[in-house]
C-alpha cells in the first residue's frame, strides 16, 4: 500500500470541525482520504485495518491498546460542562432507580461513563436499552431519560419534556475534580509498521487544530448553518466547553477513568498511554 491510500476517520459531529476543516478544504496539504462517521464506527473500521489513523473513542483505545499509539497532545473533551454529552430525563437523576435509560449504538465512551456514574456516583440500579432517541421520542411510549450526544445532544438539549438535564462531562468533573477525555486520536501501529507515513500524522492533526482555533470565525460561519446553538452559544462550545489537548490534567483524567472501568470489570486492565514518536 502506498501512501496514496492512506485513510483517516474523522467523527461527523460539529465538535470536530476546528480540527478538520482544514484537511477538508485542502488549506493544509495532505495525502489522507478522509472518511466519515459515528464514532462507533470509526472505532470498528479502526479495529478491522480499514483506517490507519482516525479519532477513535478513548473506550476503544482501552479495549485494543496493542493496535494503536495515541497522538501526542490531541484530544477532544472538555473540563467543565460539553454540552454535547447529556441525560436527559422526565425525573430528576435521583428519581431514576429502578428506571431504564436509552443509550445510543453510536457511542461506547460516553455510555460507559453513564454507566459509572450511575452506579458509584450516584449509586443507582438502572437498566439501558440501546435504539434510536429520534424515533424512540416520537413513539407511543417515549423513554424516561436518554443520552444524547454529539449534534443530537445540541438540538435536544432544552426539550419541554425532558426539563431534568446532566452534563456527563460536569458530571465526572465535580466527581473527580479532573477533566473528562471523551474521544483521542489513534493510528494505526501496523502502518506504522509496514513505514506507510512518509511524515507524522499527528504533527498534521495538531498543525490543523491549531489553524482551527486561530481562525475561529471561519469554523463559526462553516458551523452556523442549521446549527441549534446561536453563534454566541459555539463560541462558548468551541472556546470554553471543548479542550482539543492532551496535556498532564487531561492525561490525569483518562488515567482516572480507565482506572475506574478496570474495577468495574468493564475492561480487562487499565491500559497505558503509548504515543507515537
Amino acid at each position: 500500500m502506498n501512501s496514496a491510500a492512506l485513510r483517516m476517520g474523522r467523527i461527523g459531529y460539529l465538535n470536530v470541525l476546528p480540527i478538520y476543516h482544514p484537511l477538508e478544504a485542502g488549506i493544509l496539504p495532505h495525502n489522507f482520504e478522509i472518511v466519515s462517521g459515528p464514532p462507533a464506527l470509526l472505532n470498528d473500521m479502526m479495529a478491522r485495518g480499514e483506517l490507519h489513523v482516525s479519532s477513535c473513542s478513548c473506550f476503544e483505545y482501552a479495549c485494543r491498546p496493542d493496535r494503536y499509539y495515541l497522538v501526542n497532545d490531541l484530544a477532544i473533551g472538555s473540563r467543565g460542562p460539553v454540552m454535547s454529552v447529556l441525560l436527559l430525563s422526565h425525573l430528576p437523576v435521583e428519581h431514576l432507580d429502578g428506571r431504564e435509560i436509552l443509550i445510543s449504538g453510536e457511542t461506547h465512551t460516553s455510555v460507559a461513563l453513564l454507566r459509572l456514574l450511575m452506579r458509584f456516583r450516584y449509586h443507582l440500579d438502572v437498566t439501558f436499552s440501546t435504539g434510536s432517541v429520534a424515533q424512540a421520542l416520537r413513539s407511543a411510549e417515549p423513554p424516561v431519560a436518554f443520552l444524547a450526544i454529539g449534534d443530537e445532544a445540541l438540538r435536544l438539549r432544552n426539550h419541554p419534556d425532558y426539563p431534568c438535564r446532566v452534563d456527563m462531562a460536569e458530571a465526572w468533573r465535580e466527581w473527580t475534580d479532573l477533566p473528562f477525555i471523551f474521544g483521542l486520536w489513534v493510528i494505526s501501529r501496523d502502518a506504522v509498521e509496514k513505514k506507510l507515513f512518509a511524515d507524522d500524522p499527528g504533527a498534521l492533526l495538531r498543525r490543523a487544530r491549531d489553524w482551527g482555533m486561530a481562525h475561529m470565525d471561519v469554523i463559526l460561519n462553516l458551523t452556523g448553518y442549521g446549527c441549534p446553538l446561536s453563534r454566541e452559544e459555539l463560541l462558548v462550545y468551541y472556546r470554553n466547553g471543548l479542550v482539543y489537548s492532551l496535556g498532564e490534567e487531561e492525561q490525569q483524567g483518562l488515567r482516572l477513568f480507565y482506572d475506574k472501568l478496570a474495577q468495574a470489570g468493564m475492561i480487562p486492565s487499565a491500559p497505558g498511554l503509548r504515543f507515537y514518536s
